[in-house]
């Protein structure tokens, strides 16, 4: 995996998560080309988090935000996958408890989350994004908490990354998005005009159905600028979560 770090780049606690795609013999097809550059300092990718509610009601509707990507080179972004990462301020935030899914065109795909050794949730947009030179690309999110979640503050934060085989770039950062999650008697209704009624727990299951293991570890010297960086490897046979510090 190759980090495409801006030197000048200030990152969260939880900065990244990158994507690697271990396909097998038969599935493997030619690298797309790298939309980043080696010598670059700043990202290819321009992202963007906006437009959310600043608070989620606990078993309550669907707040919709969206996900901003911009190309700012003149080559095609292809194989492009957003990586959510969530920092509860609590610790208290279960992998299964954020209901997140999001669209391509009316098309919903859910977003599974996997817990990281700093209490963080690490969830990648499975099928893969292109963005055209020079184009913006804008991705509709929606979020709902289920009813055992408790009363907390989250900030949401996406990286980016571009598969290529069985390596990666990570080619974007956002902005952090921060919102309360709360009771129905404190958290006020969504303001988005797009939010969706329901409940978080009607949800249908709609996850993989390989098994998932998780594997956590520890690699390299710590900095000033904390560095997590996550790779979900998926395969025929699961999906094996790594996390590293840099």
């Amino acid at each position: 995996m190759r980090l495409c770090t801006p030197a000048t780049a200030t990152f969260p606690l939880a900065a990244a998560a990158a994507l690697l795609l271990t396909p097998t013999p038969a599935q493997a097809a030619p690298a797309a080309p790298t939309c980043a550059t080696p010598d670059t300092r700043t990202f290819p990718l321009t992202t963007r988090i906006h437009g959310g509610p600043d608070a989620y009601e606990i078993g309550g509707g669907y707040g919709t935000w969206y996900l901003d990507l911009t190309n700012t080179t003149d080559r095609t972004c292809e194989n492009i996958h957003p990586v959510v990462v969530l920092t509860d301020k609590k610790h208290a935030l279960e992998p299964d408890q954020p209901q997140l899914e999001f669209y391509e065109g009316k098309r919903p795909h859910p977003v599974r989350f996997e817990t990281t050794d700093e209490d963080e949730l690490v969830g990648v947009f499975r099928q893969s994004l292109t963005v055209a030179p020079g184009k913006t690309r804008t991705v509709k999110v929606r979020l709902a908490l289920t009813s055992d979640a408790v009363p907390n503050e989250v900030t949401a934060n996406a990286a980016v990354v571009q598969r290529r085989e069985d390596d990666g770039d990570w080619v974007g950062q956002s902005n952090d998005y921060r919102f309360a999650v709360a009771t129905e008697d404190t958290a006020p209704p969504p303001t988005d005009a797009d939010t969706d009624a329901g409940t978080a727990d009607a949800l249908p299951e709609a996850l993989p159905d390989a098994e998932e293991a998780a594997e956590l570890a520890h690699t390299g010297p710590s900095t000033p600028a904390r560095l997590l960086a996550a790779a979900l490897l998926l395969s025929t046979g699961g999906t094996l979560l790594l996390a590293r510090r840099r």
